[in-house]
């Protein structure tokens, strides 16, 4: 149960009951109320604006109206005290009784905990990755691997149904420069010396076993076919490899796709020019000649006629270009016909996940979603800053020149998938991420995954305890549901119910922003309530979680903690990280 939503029903319940006492006007429009934590905790419980935002409508002056609606919420019973603050905001405190009932809620619902019904079944088209397919994976793609997926899992958790999906930019020029990196590697297999790699060629020594694999099938039959046979086969077995590897590379760090989309298959189908067609038939595809870019103009531009798509009808700066000038298509135009495709596919709702370099790309983007789709569906496209990894505080040097450089399985050979899915995670997506890979190791509340991770094997080491320590005692969690709350007295205990029942909304704000680091945050914030409490007990033994003398209290307070498992284990099944029962 969200909360707050809870009591936003109740609020308006109120107002209505207003209205048909005549004390308010019956047509107010609610829609932009809230009932939300107040900024400062002290306050209370709850807040809410609603005489803030209904004063105007109502003709009463905001604290006049904050009093009567105060009044009837006092009246209801649901809340300790009621108290007009400032202009008219209205903070409300919870029966102790109330957040104690949430313990057991919890532990029925299990790790169900925290799932909402905002998406109401609506299709998300979650494209992340994507990364061109000519090598491995290396850390730069990692944060958005990890961004996307956990994004995918946020929105399921919401109520929406999501489709994850991978975008193979297998045409153009960089695939041809694959193929040919892979027929130098297919001649070295041959017993040819090939020298030094040349300069524009791919170098990395991943190519080798694709060459090898070539000679065996083929031995020299592709040096005496004509280029453009040899290209076509090398090409097709290069991407297939890399592919592979690219699979591979992803379930190192859990990740799964639904759907691999060629972009070479948009040309082969005819799907850019059925798409551009479609453009030009609404009137959005003209011929002209665009300004010269702003700033510095490079020495070889030339006004010149070109096909251009009337993006600046949608938001954009100027129009753009769809064709080159040797006539082939830019990269703009397949990719206005994939975004269509997955509109046609019955996406409303797409989300992009880039690269940090691909920022500039976005509104012309939006502004082809918006054309193809009439404006029925909605585009967010989320940019992933760079990644700078360091060991003990030194920059790792890299060149990509060289073919050096950290591949995502070495990141998560190092410190495993967990620590880098959660420290990819514990910084909003846009900001640039220092990842040092001594402070990921560390075992301390520095690092996050491993403070939160911890939080939820010292529970379980609590319930082991319990069960060895304690005779006959039945930690089931139908048993522990059916334990006398009202035994749960201290403010830290409170303090935890409280965090715990902010995960429902927490879910759903983060869903809607699109926003995951979110949930990391949260956790962490979490798991310091329960090791505040743990630490409460070290100093006051009558606080442990374990009373040999008193088992309603322990069996309460065994309640709470096991809740408190199921919250973290929910937080960290979002974020792709595994909920350890023990440290190792």
């Amino acid at each position: 149960m969200n909360i707050f939503s809870h009591f936003l029903n109740i609020v308006t319940d109120q107002l209505g009951a207003l209205s048909a006492e005549g004390k308010l006007a019956a047509d107010l429009d609610f829609s932009k109320i809230t009932v939300e934590p107040p900024r400062d905790a002290a306050h209370g419980d709850l807040a809410t604006n609603a005489a803030m935002v209904l004063s105007k409508a109502a003709g009463m002056k905001p604290r006049d109206l904050a009093e009567l609606l105060a009044a009837k919420l006092e009246a209801a019973g649901h809340f300790t005290k009621v108290d007009v603050a400032g202009p008219g905001f209205i903070n409300l405190t919870l029966q102790p009784d109330f957040w104690r009932a949430q313990v057991a809620h919890i532990l029925n619902a299990r790790n169900t905990y925290g799932e909402v019904d905002a998406g109401r079944g609506e299709l998300v088209n979650v494209e992340y990755v994507s990364a061109n397919p000519t090598g491995p994976m290396h850390v730069g793609h990692t944060r958005g691997a990890v961004f996307g997926d956990a994004l995918a899992n946020l929105l399921e958790k919401a109520g929406y149904k999501v489709c994850r999906e991978y975008y193979i930019n297998d045409a153009g020029g960089q695939i041809e420069v694959l193929a040919r990196s892979v027929f130098l590697r297919y001649r070295e297999a041959l017993g040819e010396d090939i020298g030094d790699i040349p300069e524009g060629l791919y170098p990395g020594d991943y190519l080798v076993p694709v060459g090898k694999e070539l000679a065996a099938e083929y031995g020299d039959k592709l040096k005496a076919m004509p280029e453009a046979e040899w290209l076509e086969i090398v090409r097709k077995r290069a991407i297939d490899a890399m592919m592979e590897m690219i699979r591979g590379d992803l379930a190192a760090l859990g990740i799964e796709h639904e759907v691999f989309y060629s972009e070479r298959s948009l040309h082969e189908n005819g799907a850019v020019e059925e798409t551009l067609a479609y453009l030009e038939g609404k009137g959005l595809i003209y011929t002209g000649v665009l300004e010269p870019p702003k700033g510095k103009t490079p020495e070889d531009w030339e006004p010149r006629p070109q096909t251009l798509f009337k993006s600046t009808e949608f938001g954009d700066d100027v129009d753009r270009a769809l064709k080159k000038s040797d006539g082939s298509w830019t990269y703009f135009a397949p990719d206005i016909a994939y975004h269509y495709d997955k509109y046609k596919r019955g996406a409303a709702h797409l989300i992009d996940v880039w690269g940090a370099d691909h920022s500039g790309y976005i509104k012309r983007m939006s502004a082809a979603v918006a054309a193809v789709t009439d404006g029925k569906a909605d585009l967010d496209v989320k940019i992933c800053q760079l990644v700078k990894l360091y060991r003990n505080g030194e920059p790792v040097r890299m060149s990509k020149r060289a073919g050096s450089f950290v591949t995502l399985r070495d990141v998560v050979e190092e410190v495993g998938r967990d620590a880098v899915r959660f420290m990819m995670l514990y910084r909003k997506n846009d900001a640039p991420l220092d990842f040092d890979f001594a402070k990921v190791k560390e075992q301390s509340r520095e690092n996050p995954v491993f403070y939160v991770q911890y939080a939820h094997a010292r529970i379980h080491s609590v319930l082991r305890n319990a069960q060895a320590e304690v005779s006959g005692i039945d930690l089931s969690d139908s048993a522990l549901a059916k334990a006398d709350m009202a035994l749960l007295r201290d403010e830290a205990e409170m303090t935890l119910i409280k965090q715990m029942a902010q995960f429902p909304r927490m879910v759903q704000s983060a869903a809607e922003a699109h926003e995951p680091h979110r949930i990391a945050f949260y956790l962490y914030e979490l798991a310091s309530a329960f090791h505040g409490l743990w630490n409460k007990g070290k100093d006051d033994p009558s606080l442990r979680f374990i009373l040999a003398d008193d088992k309603s209290v322990t069996l309460a307070r065994l309640a709470l903690i096991r809740a408190a498992a199921y919250v973290v284990e929910a937080g960290l099944g979002i974020l792709g990280v595994e909920a350890i029962e023990e440290m190792r």
